[in-house]
């Protein structure tokens, strides 16, 4: 019997580190039409109402330019056709591509940001140098990729000329660190009016969303900065990139769609502000009825809280309903009927009075 040694063609013949990297595409590409299926009854929810501000432009457009730009990036990593000469011209599409999605992303946590704080100041110049610090690295770093030199059939990848080139992520990973920072502070003060869990606080301001963006970009910043390749061929460090972009394209998407209200102008804060001098709010409703002559009040008094629904808030461009009072005539009211009172506590200090 002869000994025969099987050769694999390139294609399969994979070095480990290019092969994670095959299997890391297949689960960002699994996440992508994951997200674009699962979000598109919102999606076009959100497309039918009137408005149409920034944040939901760039909502819009995130949606359509992620899935886009990923599938073209897998044709070109999978296709064993592609040559080396093919990826000298195309190389650059990813780098560029991914740095306007993070333009993007970037943006819709500058405009919330900016919201959630009431338009203050400090926020926002903090918020916008640090994005224009991202355009202005994310745009030069372009220019320092190279096409990484795999044989022939193991696809086409863009990769660093050299190790400073990973503050192409460095510059939003900063942007995004800030973000949930602020984003946190702001739930945290917002338990001074009305302490909550922290699984309800968390649910109710998307802080596992903005947690979420940071904990994936700093482990992008783990494998920049940390992981040493073992040559030019080895992509160990742009392994986890393109998930960390699917990602915080995903988490971006959903911090839109929790924002209560109108999306004009950022949206605001679901927590609310304090004001100070006012008493606490409340309202209760009674209910009573009557039989013939006779009438007596029933024992039930209802919170306001109590009676609110379990849904969501108001939809984008819906009035907000939830504070209003809608006054019933007493005259048009069968004597059988039921009769709602709306008593409310107002703040004395509001209202002159003599001293």
């Amino acid at each position: 019997m002869s000994n025969t040694t099987l050769t694999l063609p390139p294609s399969l013949d994979l070095p480990p580190h290019l092969s994670a990297q095959k299997y890391f595409l297949v689960c960002t590409l699994t996440v992508a039409a994951w997200d674009t299926l699962v979000l598109s009854p919102r999606t076009w929810k959100l497309f039918k109402t009137n408005e149409w501000p920034v944040l939901k432009i760039l909502f819009h457009f995130m949606r359509v330019f992620m899935p886009i730009e990923f599938t073209i990036v897998a044709v070109a990593f999978f296709d064993t056709k592609w040559s080396q000469a093919t990826c000298q011209h195309f190389f650059l599409f990813e780098p560029i591509c991914t740095a306007i999605l993070l333009a993007a992303t970037s943006a819709v946590h500058l405009i919330r940001m900016n919201a959630i704080y009431d338009q203050a100041r400090p926020v926002l110049f903090g918020m916008g140098a640090l994005y224009a610090v991202q355009i202005v690295v994310t745009a030069i770093c372009c220019g320092f990729y190279r096409s990484v030199p795999l044989d022939v059939g193991q696809g086409c990848i863009a990769g660093p000329k050299h190790n400073w080139v990973g503050i192409y992520w460095l510059a939003p990973t900063l942007l995004y660190t800030a973000s949930f920072a602020l984003a946190l502070r702001r739930s945290l003060v917002s338990l001074k009016l009305k302490p909550l869990s922290p699984w309800k606080l968390m649910l109710r301001d998307g802080l596992n969303l903005y947690g979420a963006i940071w904990g994936v970009n700093m482990i992008n910043m783990l494998f920049w900065f940390i992981m040493k390749p073992t040559g030019i061929e080895d992509p160990i460090k742009t392994i986890v990139t393109s998930m960390a972009a699917v990602l915080t394209t995903s988490m971006t998407l959903r911090i839109i769609l929790n924002v209560r209200g109108s999306l004009k102008s950022g949206g605001v804060f679901t927590g609310g502000t304090a004001s100070s001098g006012h008493s606490s709010s409340r309202t209760t409703h009674v209910i009573s009825t009557r039989s013939g002559q006779h009438s007596s009040q029933a024992a039930h008094t209802y919170n306001l809280e109590d009676m609110r629904s379990t849904k969501p808030g108001p939809e984008w461009n819906e009035p907000d309903t939830e504070n209003k009072v809608i006054a019933i005539d007493g005259s048009q009211i069968d004597p059988n009927g039921v009769r709602i009172t709306v008593d409310r506590e107002v703040g004395y200090d509001q209202y002159q009075h003599a001293k």
